[in-house]
């Protein structure tokens, strides 16, 4: 538990600290979005973000490798459909749950509130469905 408190603090910190230096939200659909945007011209610092959550989880995994032992039965078509909604619902939210959820919602953020509450819902919702059909419930 203290390692998500410590993650979740760090979470907060690292937004808070993009919000004050760039004026900023930290989404990472939106920061990703700008690198794959042809016509973006800060790709730079969107790169060095990506790339250091990256590293942060490489790092992470050779330090504390039993932390990221995943017994999942989800095949790799289950998770190319995940990955599909995802990219989906963030298009559709007009951000993730990082922007929305993390930065939008201490802003005090209407839309972000709806939009973190919608994301939830419906992972939920998927979780139920893609257990009820491999008869897990």
């Amino acid at each position: 538990m203290i390692n998500a408190i410590i993650g979740g603090a760090l979470i907060g910190i690292s937004a808070s600290i993009m919000l004050l230096f760039t004026g900023r939200v930290t989404g990472i659909s939106g920061i990703m979005g700008g690198i794959l945007n042809p016509k973006s011209s800060d790709k730079g610092w969107r790169f060095l973000f990506i790339a250091g959550l990256v590293v942060g989880g490489l790092v992470m995994v050779s330090i504390q490798p039993d932390n990221f032992v995943v017994k999942s039965v989800a095949t790799n078509i289950d998770y190319v459909i995940a990955g599909l909604l995802v990219g989906f619902g963030t298009l559709l939210g007009n951000g993730c749950t990082s922007g929305h959820g993390v930065c939008g919602l201490s802003r005090f953020s209407s839309r972000s509130f709806v939009a973190t509450i919608t994301f939830m819902a419906m992972g939920i919702l998927s979780t139920l469905i893609f257990r009820l059909l491999r008869g897990e419930i």
